[in-house]
């Protein structure tokens, strides 16, 4: 896995050691190529790592995100970590509610930002749509999973 090896790399870079267990977290995130937390990291590795804790799992991911090899975002109050993309110039996500699919979108929104606020300095910038994918699209019971009712029932959004 290429983006395991330069993670390994870059958290050598920062003066951090390369441990079988550090190692084991970026591959079951690399693998999975959606966003998944702390708990997930814990729970694919608890059979090989038995008392491998919740904490030392989420210290560990944090310190990849200060360290540039992670991204971290937040779904439904929960913090989740997807490898950062080392090999792709600026981009943003659209990720999928409902299988959690991530794609890449080449656009980003600052420019407007920039002309709506003149005279201020931006530090930085974190940038996600969440919706439902084609393939989700054609699953009718996803769809009313995540639409809000009307008060008539109606799922469309034109009343």
């Amino acid at each position: 896995m290429e983006s395991v090896e330069r993670a390994i790399q870059l958290m050598k870079e920062h003066g951090y050691k390369n441990t079988p267990k550090r190692q084991a977290m970026l591959e079951v995130i690399a693998k999975s190529e959606r966003f998944v937390s702390a708990k997930d990291v814990q729970d694919a590795l608890k059979d090989t790592y038995k008392g491998l804790s919740y904490d030392t799992v989420y210290r560990n991911l944090y310190t990849f995100v200060e360290q540039g090899i992670l991204e971290m975002s937040q779904r439904d109050g929960e913090k989740v970590f997807v490898m950062h993309c080392l090999d792709h110039v600026h981009h943003h996500h659209f990720i999928c509610k409902n299988c959690q699919k991530i794609t890449e979108i080449e656009v980003c929104p600052m420019d407007v930002f920039e002309k709506q606020l003149p005279g201020y300095i931006f530090l930085g910038h974190h940038f996600e749509i969440v919706g439902l994918c084609p393939n989700c699209l054609d699953k009718k019971e996803d769809i009313e999973k995540y639409m809000p009712k009307q008060a008539n029932g109606c799922h469309c959004g034109n009343h």
